[in-house]
């Protein structure tokens, strides 16, 4: 900046300040005020014309003025004026009056816009960089439309200077922020990229920033960026302090730059295999470097330190390809949760929360589990304390989920009122989904009521009626913990409520014991009627006549309180009606009409759990983004049911109520369509036309092969279309969420996803699909949900095409949809002797398939685990002689059969090879999940 001559000190501005600062009162202030505007405004009105000082010096009284508070309605032609000047500090103090003080809107922007077109073409880089900083920080509509062409064009000329790149770079980033169908793209696009290769810093500082927020909109024109921006990171990462010494703070070198990076490489996905090793290696230097201690003790070395981390930690993420970075990853956040820092301790549940719902460090996310109960104890700060909730949902599966629950229960009875309802939905989905045994889920959920009652919604107390009628095992003993529950002496009204339907629906099956007796369990709910609001009134009156039909016996008595006049002249019109009706009907219908009309409750058809719905709509709206929450809801009741019971108690070909509450047994209406073929179950799920049909989209079968053994994930990603994935997959039954994510600004029409089968996988796997919106608004997400059922092994997979137009351009792109036979395994416990007695019942040739095949990736033991389970089978530990060797067992489940499965995996270091030895009693199947096994090692 140029140096201030010694006669710009502006000694009357200093004065007047000086006095401002010494009146004593706001009177005082405000006379001082008015004295000098009336001095100001005769200068500028007087015949004799103002020199460049003085013109300068008035406007920043002015400007001091607007700043103390009070209006201005003159000057703004002075500061125009100073423009004009070749003076710096006269320029400068024009422009900031400027920028302040005139609006988008006023008469004087024409006038402006030539003084900046003027300072713009004179290539003095001071006079540059003031007309730059003017138009960011007015960004105006008028100002943009005059310089969105004209900035680009300064930006990647050869003879800018640094200083000016810096300030075109950031200017042309708030013009696109502010307008952004006002900033042309076109040859400057692919050249700005290059500036990621610049040899200063600060301009590849700026240029990241610009290029991010351009690729979001544009991810096509900027694709280039990624192996720049890979190549530039590498070169940070591995330099030492010194030899970035201007951009190295606190002994970190360019961290904002590197954050800035990491953050443009999440726009994409993961790149090619020779940028990804090179992307590979930057990450685990950064991870190394967090292990190291620290250089100093000062704050801002921690916290440049850990920028760059938790940035690298979201990318490796955002990809979801590397397992060891993911563990890695995961074992640092650990090491973070109990650091004395709470905006640590906050952003490692945060990440962690994410990592959860990877297949590959899910497990790793577990073995903190006791830290993240401890910080649910003992945080003081609330939003940790949340996070700890999210993280404690994220992380739950059916090994640990009796004991999550407990302590969300735990902490629900001291939790802060605002995240309450997150809690009591989070628990009930939970318990819903995890309830391998449903009096467990019967007791959570009647301890959630007493605990929190005021916060269960009626979808918590619609769900846990629906579970128990349809399912037969469990009615008995829920009508006898509700009925202990309500001899409490106060009841919160939730557990009226579901004892009231509960009772009435199954009070017969506790009522032959003395102490539930039918006139028992009559006074009890009765004890409670008058404590309860009208819609809860109006659920007890129609338990009494329920009762009426189970018990006889107490027909009288109920009679007596539906003709009390409490009831029969209640203001209550609903209360009346009911009242009135219930009379009647107990006193003029039979027995066989009484039985008929009040028969028990059927089997509910099953939907998308109801509390689910609502956790999500708690959360916000979904948008393109939230497919990376679709991953994070690894376990989030996908199929609106718990987990099933073991394979051994569960028949596979008969429905059953637990079948129903899948949600596959009761599928949407598909709509109206050609008339089905040979296997027309299908027809409007697997069209029978692939010729229509593109190839295979590039990437497809590598992403194929990493869903062999994760159900949660992007399937595909391009410049325009995101495809994620979430299901779950019980014994014979699927169910597969597919996410279409439009990542542009424009809107997709004819949107029209088919999935495309041969006629022996379309025999073999059977469900009907809901139809999608044909209309995809720019940066919206769509889901469809696909039900599938497996009626016998087969080897192919399903192929998803997906057909739209986009700005007028029909878009075909085909991806293989990963459905494959080891979806419906069901992991097997067995003991050492049981695996070889079986091992060896399964030694026909037929039955057996062996592949000797070399390591496509780092022979890893935590990784090879997390895959095997992944696959689907039981791991079973201690079972081989060889400790080095791997060993699992399962179940296949298909409509008409069960095949039993046991594999080998026997690693061998030095040779960097696997043996992989599987036995079923149906050789197709031993075939099949080799091939797929095989592949992930």
């Amino acid at each position: 900046m140029p140096a201030v001559s010694k006669g710009d000190g502006m000694r009357g501005l200093a004065v007047f300040i000086s006095d401002i600062r010494n009146c004593k009162s706001k009177e005082a202030e405000i006379k001082r005020i008015n004295k000098e505007l009336a001095n100001i405004r005769s200068k500028f009105k007087g015949d004799r014309a103002l020199d460049g000082y003085s013109k300068k010096k008035y406007v920043c009284k002015l400007l001091f003025i607007f700043l103390l508070g009070h209006d201005i309605d003159f000057g703004h032609m002075e500061a125009v004026n100073l423009l004009s000047s070749n003076r710096y500090t006269e320029k400068q103090i024009g422009y900031l009056f400027i920028s302040v003080l005139v609006n988008s809107n006023s008469e004087l922007i024409r006038l402006i816009n030539n003084a900046i077109k003027n300072d713009l073409a004179s290539r003095n880089p001071t006079f540059m960089g003031l007309a730059l900083h003017c138009i960011a920080n007015v960004g105006s509509r008028e100002m943009a439309e005059a310089f969105a062409g004209e900035i680009p064009r300064i930006l990647v000329a050869g003879d800018t200077m640094d200083s000016v790149k810096q300030s075109a770079a950031l200017c042309l980033l708030r013009l696109y922020r502010t307008s952004p169908d006002l900033v042309p793209m076109g040859d400057w696009t692919s050249r700005v990229v290059h500036l990621l290769n610049d040899q200063h810093l600060g301009v590849v500082t700026a240029a990241t920033s610009l290029i991010t927020t351009l690729a979001q909109k544009n991810p096509e024109e900027f694709k280039t960026s990624v192996s720049l921006a890979v190549s530039r990171l590498s070169r940070i990462v591995t330099s030492a302090s010194t030899d970035l010494q201007d951009y190295t703070y606190y002994f970190v070198p360019a961290p904002w730059l590197s954050v800035k990076l990491l953050r443009l490489l999440q726009c994409y996905p993961p790149p090619d295999p020779a940028v990804r090793g090179r992307l590979t290696e930057c990450l685990e230097a950064i991870l190394n470097k967090a292990q190291e201690p620290p250089k100093s003790k000062k704050v801002q070395h921690s916290n440049a330190k850990n920028a760059v981390l938790f940035e690298a930690i979201s990318l490796v993420i955002h990809h979801d390809s590397e397992p060891n970075l993911l563990v890695r990853a995961c074992n640092q956040l650990g090491q973070f949760l109990q650091h004395r820092e709470t905006n640590l301790r906050y952003l490692a549940l945060e990440s962690m929360c994410t990592l959860a719902s990877s297949e590959f460090s899910h497990e790793a996310v577990k073995t903190h589990i006791e830290t993240v109960i401890n910080a649910l104890k003992t945080e003081r700060d609330v939003s940790v304390r949340q996070r700890a909730v999210d993280l404690l949902y994220a992380m739950c599966d059916r090994s640990n989920a009796q004991q999550i629950v407990a302590e969300m229960l735990s902490y629900l009875e001291t939790a802060d009122y605002s995240i309450r309802e997150e809690i009591v939905l989070k628990v009930a989905i939970l318990a819903e989904k995890y309830a391998v045994d449903y009096t467990w889920y019967v007791d959570t959920i009647l301890n959630l009521i007493r605990i929190a009652g005021d916060y269960v919604s009626e979808e918590v107390w619609y769900r846990v009626i629906q579970i128990v009628i349809n399912r037969d095992d469990v009615q008995g003993y829920a009508a006898k913990t509700v009925f202990e529950a309500l001899q409490a002496s106060a009841c919160h009204e939730n557990l009226v409520k579901v004892g009231g339907y509960i009772l009435g629906e199954f009070g017969n099956l506790i009522a032959g014991d003395p102490r539930s007796s039918p006139l028992t369990q009559f006074h009890l709910l009765h004890s409670k009627f008058h404590l309860c609001s009208v819609p809860t009134r109006a659920l007890l009156l129609s338990t009494y006549i329920k009762f009426v039909n189970l018990f006889p016996e107490v027909k009288g008595t109920i009679q007596d309180v539906l003709r009390s006049d409490s009831q029969l002249k209640n203001a209550d019109v609903e209360l009346q009606q009911r009242a009135v009706e219930y009379l009647r009907l107990s006193t003029v219908a039979s027995t066989d009409i009484l039985a008929t009309v009040l028969e028990e409750m059927p089997p509910f058809p099953e939907r998308e759990s109801s509390i689910l719905a609502k956790l999500k709509k708690k959360k916000g709206p979904s948008t393109v983004t939230d497919l990376e929450e679709a991953k994070r809801e690894r376990s989030a009741d996908v199929n609106g049911g718990p987990e099933p019971a073991p394979a051994s108690t569960s028949a596979v070909s008969t429905p059953s109520p637990s079948a129903d509450l899948l949600g596959l047994g009761a599928a949407p209406p598909v709509p109206a369509g050609p008339p089905p073929s040979s296997g027309g179950l299908l027809v409007d799920v697997f069209s029978d036309s692939p010729s229509a049909a593109a190839p295979l989209a590039p990437g497809s079968e590598d992403n194929f092969a990493r869903f062999v053994c994760k159900n949660n994930g992007v399937l595909f990603e391009n410049q325009l279309l995101q495809i994620g994935l979430k299901s779950e997959f019980r014994q014979n039954l699927g169910r597969m969420f597919i996410f279409y994510g439009n990542k542009t600004s424009t809107q997709f029409l004819n949107f029209t996803p088919t999935l495309i089968c041969s006629d022996d996988l379309q025999a073999n796997i059977l469900g009907p699909t809901k139809p999608v919106d044909p209309a995809v608004d720019g940066g919206a997400q769509v889901q469809q949900a696909v039900n599938i059922e497996c009626v016998s092994d087969f080897t192919e997979a399903p192929v998803l095409n997906i057909q739209f137009r986009y700005g007028g351009t029909f878009q075909n792109v085909s991806v293989k949809l990963p459905i494959t036979l080891n979806k419906f395994f069901q992991p097997t416990e067995m003991a050492s002797q049981d695996f070889f007695q079986r091992w060896k019942q399964l030694s026909n040739p037929q039955q057996e398939v062996q592949s000797i095949f070399k390591a496509k990736h780092p022979m890893d033991t935590e990784v090879t685990k997390a895959k095997i389970i992944g696959f689907g089978s039981a791991l079973l530990e201690e079972v081989d002689p060889n400790p080095a060797n791997f060993v699992g067992a399962g179940i296949i489940h298909t409509r008409t059969a069960q095949i039993g499965c046991l594999l080998r995996l026997e690693p061998n270091l030095q040779a960097q090879m696997y043996r992989l030895t599987l036995r079923t009693s149906r050789e197709t199947v031993s075939q099949r999940l080799c091939e797929l096994l095989s592949e992930q090692f």
